[in-house]
């Protein structure tokens, strides 16, 4: 499997993530999320969503700036940037809070249902898909997909009210992609999941 990033970079970020779970209370998403369910591509950067009772304290250690454009806060730890989500404030491609809700536990940490965090992703390559960060967006969207039992009924309820264009897009994502040799997959293997999961879409 290739890394996307160098891996002094990913080993930083997940030293500096692992540092601040015992700490604080937050879901994490982005990339990171995805390699709990996947175990595949690493991340550089960090991702969480904190109710405001928590981002206070955290605030306290990490001096943060808020990105009225991108509606969220902004933390860094040497060369680790961190993304914060808030309640009622943010929203990376659903409401934070509703993150927040169908949020569980993974391996230590608080992450999103599969289907949550892929609406995320989907969000997060809508935004960058030209820039090697959409790259890694694609890639994680393909790990995600392989790795969890998606609750496809479920997927497009919430993409249905909170973020209506995400099956199309999804559907047009599948149409698109030819390889991931990153990820491990040959062209065969992609070939044969991408039709399972379309047939599982709809």
């Amino acid at each position: 499997m290739t890394p996307f990033w160098h891996e002094l970079v990913t080993r930083k970020s997940w030293e500096v993530l692992t540092g601040l779970r015992p700490r604080y209370r937050f879901t994490l998403i982005g990339g990171w999320a995805v390699f709990l369910y996947a175990r595949t591509l690493k991340s550089k950067d960090i991702d969480l969503v904190m109710d405001y009772d928590e981002l206070g304290r955290f605030q306290k250690e990490y001096p943060l700036t808020k990105n009225e454009r991108l509606r969220k806060y902004e933390a860094r730890v040497e060369e680790v940037e961190i993304d914060v989500y808030a309640p009622h404030y943010s929203n990376p491609g659903l409401r934070a809070e509703e993150v927040l809700r169908h949020s569980s536990s993974l391996e230590g940490f608080e992450v999103p249902r599969p289907e949550i965090l892929l609406i995320l992703k989907q969000h997060a390559l809508s935004q960058r898909a030209a820039s090697p960060k959409g790259e890694k967006d694609r890639l994680d969207i393909l790990s995600l997909l392989k790795a969890a039992a998606m609750d496809w009924e479920f997927y497009r309820e919430q993409a249905q009210r909170q973020r209506p264009d995400s099956v199309q897009e999804l559907r047009d994502l599948l149409a698109g992609v030819r390889e991931a040799a990153e990820l491990g997959i040959n062209r065969h293997e992609l070939s044969r999941l991408k039709k399972a999961w379309r047939e599982a879409l709809g």
